[in-house]
């Protein structure tokens, strides 16, 4: 129902035409869909948009480390410390508010071995947080191969994409802008997407790369489909 149907039907079941008493004609069918209307508005106005987000990357990139700290940052301090974090085997799942929206990230393995199932979680994804090793060189291959593969995949079309030049605390580490001459990924050009130089370790860029991710989320070709898809439309 949009707006101007909406405030049509308003009127027609409150006499809201002046400021005379008016008998009020409204059917029980008209009363449920005044409720619909309350209660989507309310929804509308109240709730947040709820995201999902991967965070994807090969092994030892520091995807865990990542969302712990994503979660420190954002919840005061609930994130596991570096030393209680353990490699991930299957699925971590994180959830953060900021001032917009609630995101749900998915953190999945990057063993060779489990790379197989990230796809299962694609269709859902609004968004892709992908994270690389920024001082381990030896790993770059393997990581742009894995990112290529994922840019490809048909169920993540459009999805917004935020590559994580991790581990910046320490030594020999490249920059963002290295690491996206390094990869040179000609699937960038059909979606949004930024590298952002990041320290899992202490925090550092995270914020910046999160708030971006979020901007881009909320105005996607790809949160529309998602919103399509779950029955929930802009309109109220």
């Amino acid at each position: 129902m949009n707006i101007s149907n909406a405030l049509s039907l308003f009127r027609k079941c409150t006499g809201h035409r002046s400021s005379v008493n008016t008998s009020v004609h409204c059917s029980a069918k008209q009363a449920r869909a005044m409720f619909s209307l309350a209660y989507g508005l309310w929804k509308y106005i109240f709730n947040k948009t709820e995201f999902h987000v991967l965070i994807l990357g090969v092994d030892k990139a520091g995807k865990t480390t990542l969302l712990e700290k994503i979660k420190s940052t954002y919840l005061k301090g609930e994130g596991l410390t570096p030393d209680r974090i353990v490699p991930t085997v299957g699925l971590n799942i994180g959830r953060i508010e900021d001032a917009n929206a609630k995101l749900v990230f998915w953190d999945l393995g990057g063993q060779v071995g489990l790379r197989t199932i990230w796809e299962k979680y694609y269709q859902e994804a609004h968004a892709i947080i992908y994270v690389i090793d920024a001082a381990a060189a030896s790993s770059f291959e393997d990581a742009k191969s894995a990112l290529e593969k994922v840019l490809r995949h048909e169920d993540l079309k459009g999805a917004p994409l935020l590559i994580f030049a991790n581990k910046q605390d320490l030594a020999g580490v490249i920059t963002d802008e290295e690491l996206a001459r390094y990869l040179h990924l000609k699937e960038l050009d059909e979606r949004p997407y930024m590298f952002q130089a990041v320290s899992a370790y202490d925090g550092r860029g995270i914020k910046s790369g999160i708030d971006w991710v979020v901007e881009q989320m909320e105005r996607s070709k790809r949160t529309e489909v998602l919103r399509a898809r779950a029955g929930i439309t802009g309109q109220i």
